[in-house]
């Protein structure tokens, strides 16, 4: 496999993924198949934001005055999010990138993964100015086993596409040894293996932050930890566009091509399953973080709600039966920061006016070009 395909064809006529005649080629944009790939590229991009942008000065304060549970239902959130972002920080690109046959798809993976990279940086950023000892944090993730079953469920999924793509890559299809065991690659096999890992992405992207996001609006909801929510705001505006990209594959795959018609009738009850999987999880952690106590507006059980009603949405978003009937929302309050309009929270206390960019500081006045001319 070469990261250049030297095969001079239109690319409107190419399958998303494993096209017969190979990747990529050229990176052109004036063609282009699925033109909304391109769009979701141009909005990301238009999103791009840095974490030093926003003060938690504040946050470290707001800290220091939380009760017991509190600290612990902030701290373990932040711990899991590192964790969901670490993985999907490269993830996209190595699962999806060497078997993508478009370049607006290609693009669109590439920012995608490079913007998660700035969700773990923000993680690391409101760590460094709230806790006193911020490795003592990082040093303690894996310990939590409620974090690591979920790291573990979702990287099993990328996991078995990689392996598997890796040896249709290397070896091709049919039978082949590879130390000693037998390996059978079978090009409607390793379809199947994208299709349950785009759903794992699409449920990670939709589901699984969401029990983390609300408890980190309710701090501010009380006034607290104003800089974190602000950052999660951010972030979950990228990951709405994130989880639309996925929804976009999981309509257009079977109309791409014919083999993910029967692919997605096959492998619906799998999903299905992965949902619920994934609201059990959700609802487990609502557990484990409210087995201290609850905070004003918040407890365990209207997160176990809220997440259902969260995963009846992703799921008819992609055609498949809902889970949980009669779920709603017992939480409408957080549609106000879900929402991707204006991102702005106490502009005195989280924006930075004036923030280090490269070490140089940014301010500029009406004096700052005095004596200069063209």
């Amino acid at each position: 496999m070469s990261v250049l395909n030297t095969v001079n064809r239109d690319h409107t006529t190419s399958l998303a993924f494993l096209d017969p005649q190979g990747g990529v080629g050229l990176q052109r944009y004036d063609t282009l198949k699925y033109r909304q790939f391109d769009k979701l590229t141009d909005k990301q991009l238009g999103f791009f934001w840095r974490p030093e942008e926003v003060d938690v000065l504040r946050d470290a304060k707001d800290f220091k005055e939380l009760t017991a549970n509190e600290k612990h239902i902030f701290t373990s959130n932040l711990k899991r999010q590192i964790l969901l972002d670490s993985v999907q920080g490269r993830a996209p690109i190595e699962a999806f990138g060497p078997i993508v046959s478009l370049p607006e798809l290609e693009n669109w993976i590439i920012t995608w993964t490079f913007s998660e990279t700035i969700h773990s940086k923000s993680y690391t950023h409101i760590i460094r100015n709230v806790y006193s000892n911020p490795s003592k944090i990082f040093d303690e993730m894996m310990d939590i086993k409620e974090i690591n079953e979920c790291g573990n469920e979702i990287t099993a999924f990328y996991d078995d596409l990689i392996e598997y793509s890796s040896y249709y890559n290397l070896l091709g299809l049919g039978t082949h040894t590879v130390n000693g065991k037998k390996i059978v690659i079978d090009l409607y096999e390793l379809k199947k293996k994208l299709w349950i890992c785009l759903a794992s992405v699409n449920i990670l992207e939709g589901v699984r932050f969401y029990v983390s996001f609300a408890c980190s609006w309710a701090f501010a909801e009380l006034k607290k930890m104003e800089g974190n929510a602000k950052i999660i705001k951010f972030i979950a505006r990228d990951e709405n566009v994130h989880l639309a990209s996925t929804q976009q594959l999981m309509k257009i795959l079977p109309q791409d091509d014919p083999d993910f018609i029967k692919i997605s009738k096959e492998c619906q009850p799998i999903v299905i399953k992965m949902f619920e999987d994934a609201v059990d999880q959700e609802c487990a952690w609502a557990d484990y973080l409210f087995k201290d106590g609850s905070m004003i507006g918040l407890n365990a059980q209207l997160l176990k709600e809220y997440v259902q009603w969260i995963a009846n949405k992703r799921m008819t978003a992609v055609g498949i039966p809902s889970s949980y009937k009669g779920a709603s929302n017992p939480l409408p309050w957080t549609q106000k920061w879900i929402a991707g309009g204006d991102v702005q929270v106490a502009p005195q206390e989280t924006e930075i006016t004036s923030y280090v960019n490269g070490g140089t500081k940014q301010d500029v006045d009406n004096n700052s070009f005095k004596g200069f001319s063209l």
